[in-house]
């Protein structure tokens, strides 16, 4: 098995050497190319447990955390349009961003090197905080929001024991605390 970096540019060159209209030459440098890197990287095996997240390789490998932010809070968007009820293209049945109420928005940034912050603002009391005894918890609703939006940022992601994550994620509500 490839390693995930390099399994994209394997199947790019795979792809041009086994089309019709790719010229002789070109067909030629792209399966040396491809010879020389399946050379250095045998396929003996992952290398330590590594995980990549579902859009990982949708970046590039030298991008920006606030490019990564950026594209994280597209996807948000993204979410919170597409899963409407009146879109006939919905396939969930159920997604926490299209339930939670209309006036709940979305920021996204990296304040820091190294993480990514989605603050989830807006939120009304009644339907985000559940008290108990004085104390104000998260409902299951607002939790269930929070792990649908750090689902999203940890799809960028990537750990490992041999690999550090490339950045640490956040999700919170102002004047609360870390909910995830």
């Amino acid at each position: 098995m490839m390693a995930p970096a390099l399994s994209p540019r394997i199947s790019r060159l795979r792809r041009l050497i086994d089309h019709p209209a790719t010229p002789p030459a070109e067909r030629d440098a792209a399966q040396r190319m491809l010879d020389r890197i399946l050379a250095k990287h045998p396929s003996s095996g992952p290398v330590g447990d590594r995980d990549y997240g579902q859009r990982y390789h949708r970046i590039g490998r030298h991008a920006t955390l606030a490019s990564i932010a950026e594209m994280i809070g597209q996807d948000i968007a993204f979410a919170k349009i597409f899963s409407m009820p009146q879109h006939r293209a919905e396939i969930a049945e159920r997604s926490p961003i299209r339930d939670a109420p209309v006036e709940i928005g979305y920021s996204v940034a990296a304040p820091y090197v190294g993480k990514i912050i989605v603050t989830i603002e807006g939120v009304p009391r009644e339907w985000g905080w559940v008290s108990d005894c004085g104390i104000d918890d998260p409902s299951p609703a607002l939790q269930d929001l929070a792990d649908e939006v750090a689902e999203i940022m940890n799809s960028y992601n990537h750990d490992g024991s041999d690999i550090g994550k490339r950045f640490f994620a956040g999700v919170r509500v102002p004047e609360r605390t870390l909910i995830w």
